[in-house]
């Protein structure tokens, strides 16, 4: 039977969206009253992270680019999303979008990636974003503004050449994934060897060292979303000094961490991690039909399960003991000055990862109230911050609430659940919202995600990436026609 649900638009008044949160979390906050800057609102408070003073709670995550140039340069597409990031209002941008430390390692063909040749780009990409931050909001505004730049190996999902051609670079082979992604189980090809892994961590240091010269405040050094960092988190059954114990499967991070400690080290260091992980989702074959997807579940899974925040004995079910000790080292032995929380995949459990209506061409309906997807994010991070204090927090997953976005995470941060309140794919349309939050001014209901997933479904279909619904930008470039294409052949298909 198909999830039934309100969508956010259903319920009219925050009273109303108010009572629906308690019926599904009756400990979740929310503040009625959406306060500016001017009226002390919590969202504006600065916070140290660091040497640095950060200027307010607002947090730009960053995204899967699919629009450089082949080269790996940036584009007049990627230019104008970074400026949008400087007109957010938010005081921390965290690395504008994934920047791969090598070509073979970009998760689709127009990926930035780091060469020699491409320092001074991405040196003018940063530029515009400081001078669109100077030109919104005053010469002295990027005092506390905090820049990083994500540094990245999409491993399972590297894409480097064709988006229709995967050219993996496994940390182990998966006893669903693999068959999920069409990998042979037999073949060890594709396996990144320790040697491998040991020059990937000199290239990690590589684009550190340009980030640091280019003027980055930070690198995040990424473990999310099922790409190679994540996955060596959960590499249990791989052998020698990468897999088997936690301490092994997080020497990756630690080698890397310690060159740039040491090559770089006025550099802060960050990390976007999937705190929690489930088994891949696929659509349900019994309910697919009348031109949509079926509603989720998951694909058959062995037990234990290799997973990481997840239960091995039922991986649909979160345990943080792991990343709890994982965050703890962070803290105290790598003296890591910021961590990002995130959850699950794009590529295999979407709707943990980033609850949406509507899925994108390659998922399937949601199998709960997305809001329900959203909560579960707040709660997991509450939790770590609960167990990890004075590690800077930022939380994910405010993206669904939509018009009570200000409402719910004016509270978090009230309550001291997260430091933070980062947005993704929001700021594509609305990139500033935070600003106008803060200003006090009143939404653009007309700006604002309704999740429609186009930002992904056009991607993964071979177009730029951008949100081709509410700007215009997009809808009026020939990729808003052809996307319209693809989604109508899509939908003859599920006929």
């Amino acid at each position: 039977m198909a999830i039934t649900y309100h969508r956010v638009p259903h319920f009219r008044t925050p009273e109303r969206f108010a009572e629906h949160l308690a019926e599904l979390a009756p400990s979740m906050p929310f503040d009625f009253q959406v306060l500016s800057a001017a009226e002390n609102s919590p969202l504006a408070a600065p916070i140290q992270v660091g040497r640095f003073t950060v200027g307010n709670r607002w947090c730009i995550h960053p995204m899967e680019g699919w629009d450089a140039e082949d080269d790996g340069r940036p584009s007049e597409h990627v230019v104008r999303r970074w400026r949008h990031f400087g007109d957010s209002g938010a005081k921390l941008i965290w690395g504008g979008e994934a920047f791969a430390v090598r070509r073979d390692g970009r998760a689709n063909p127009h990926q930035l990636y780091y060469s020699p040749a491409n320092v001074e780009p991405m040196r003018h990409l940063l530029g515009g974003l400081v001078t669109a931050h100077t030109e919104r909001f005053g010469s002295s505004a990027t005092d506390n503004l905090l820049v990083g730049l994500q540094l990245t190996h999409s491993g399972r999902f590297c894409r480097p050449n064709r988006h229709d051609k995967p050219e993996p670079r496994i940390a182990y082979h998966h006893p669903v994934l693999d068959v999920k992604f069409g990998i042979d189980p037999n073949d060890d090809s594709v396996v990144l060897s320790d040697d491998e892994i040991k020059r990937l961590i000199d290239e990690y240091i590589v684009a550190a060292s340009m980030a640091r010269d280019i003027g980055f405040h930070f690198v995040d050094v990424k473990h999310c979303h099922g790409y190679l960092g994540h996955e060596l988190l959960s590499a249990s059954t791989r052998h020698g000094p990468y897999g088997g114990s936690l301490e092994n499967r997080t020497r990756f991070l630690r080698e890397i961490v310690e060159g740039i400690r040491a090559e770089c080290p006025e550099l802060m260091i960050g990390v976007r991690l999937s705190v929690f992980d489930a088994p891949p989702f696929r659509p349900d074959p019994a309910q697919t039909g009348g031109g949509k997807f079926g509603p989720g579940i998951p694909h058959e899974f062995p037990i234990p399960y290799p997973g990481f925040g997840c239960r091995a004995d039922n991986p649909m079910e979160i345990d943080l003991s792991e990343p709890i000790r994982l965050l703890q080292m962070m803290r105290d032995e790598l003296k890591i000055e910021l961590v990002n929380l995130t959850a699950g995949s794009p590529y295999y459990n979407p709707h943990v990862q980033r609850p949406a209506c509507y899925p994108p061409s390659d998922g399937y309906q949601p199998p709960e109230d997305p809001l329900v997807g959203c909560l579960r994010q707040i709660e997991a991070v509450r939790q770590v911050k609960e167990a990890v204090p004075g590690l800077p927090l930022v939380g994910t997953a405010y993206t669904y609430f939509q018009e009570y976005l200000p409402n719910v995470a004016q509270a978090v941060v009230r309550e001291g659940w997260v430091d933070f309140v980062g947005v993704g794919r929001l700021v594509l349309s609305y990139w500033d919202l935070p600003a106008d939050v803060l200003e006090g001014k009143p939404l653009e209901t007309n700006r604002i995600c309704r999740t429609f997933s186009d930002c992904t479904t056009g991607p993964r279909n071979g177009l730029i990436s951008g949100c081709f619904p509410l700007d215009h930008y997009y809808k009026n470039a020939p990729e808003g026609g052809r996307l319209k294409d693809i989604k109508k052949q899509l939908r003859e298909t599920l006929q």
